[in-house]
């Protein structure tokens, strides 16, 4: 069983990395209570690489074989996101920060995210694109023993709470697979609980086709 605290426990820290800052909740898994540290950063220094990149794998492994669309970084994409300022990092670790639990990437410079189009968002909210209030989720990866705890509402409320100052929007890539186990769900569920009325819409599809030859005569 797992309680995690309503999301008024978090705690805001000042980091020892500059341009970096944590937020503490306390979580219980189990029996156990453990403090969770929640840090936002601009670069993924390269001591902690590793680790992340480990995470990062053990997220995203199955998505290599369930979805058509490579979804799963080359390592070098992955330490060129990790190490690009304009993408913000959200980081989930419990104690020791070389351990990570969770790894979350936005951005506003749309420029930044190479398989998307600046142009599409440019032409649907003007508005919102000239003012840099448009921000894009690269990937959220939480480890798998750790799915459960509060690390993946507590992850989208330090995110949520950039894009609720700024009254704009947040947008993401969801492959059909996670769109059937209910993310967008469970992702609307978390914001509603933080911003009630909060609206959520599909803007986009894509579909992969095949077409098989007849059986031979």
């Amino acid at each position: 069983m797992y309680f995690v605290d309503k999301p008024s426990s978090l705690r805001r820290r000042e980091h020892s990395s500059p341009g970096t800052v944590s937020n503490a909740r306390t979580v219980a898994v189990g029996r156990k209570r453990v403090d969770m540290e929640i840090e936002v950063t601009k670069v993924v220094a390269d001591h902690r690489r590793e680790a992340a990149w480990r995470l990062y794998n053990d997220a995203f492994e199955e998505l290599r074989a369930t979805a058509v669309q490579r979804h799963v970084m080359h390592r070098h994409e992955f330490d060129e996101v990790m190490a690009d300022e304009r993408v913000i990092k959200v980081v989930g670790f419990e104690g020791d920060p070389a351990i990570m639990t969770g790894l979350a990437t936005y951005t506003n410079d749309l420029e930044a995210m190479p398989l998307i189009s600046p142009d599409y968002f440019a032409r649907r909210w003007p508005d919102l694109y000239a003012t840099s209030r448009i921000w894009y989720l690269g990937f959220f990866a939480v480890h798998p023993e750790h799915r459960g705890t509060g690390i993946f509402e507590a992850v989208i409320e330090t995110m949520w709470q950039v894009v609720l100052a700024g009254q704009g929007i947040a947008t993401l890539d969801i492959s059909r697979r996670n769109e059937r186990l209910g993310l967008p769900q469970a992702i609307e569920q978390t914001l509603q609980s933080l911003s009630p009325g909060v609206a959520a819409s599909r803007i986009d599809e894509q579909a992969f086709w095949v077409y098989t030859a007849p059986p031979a005569a």
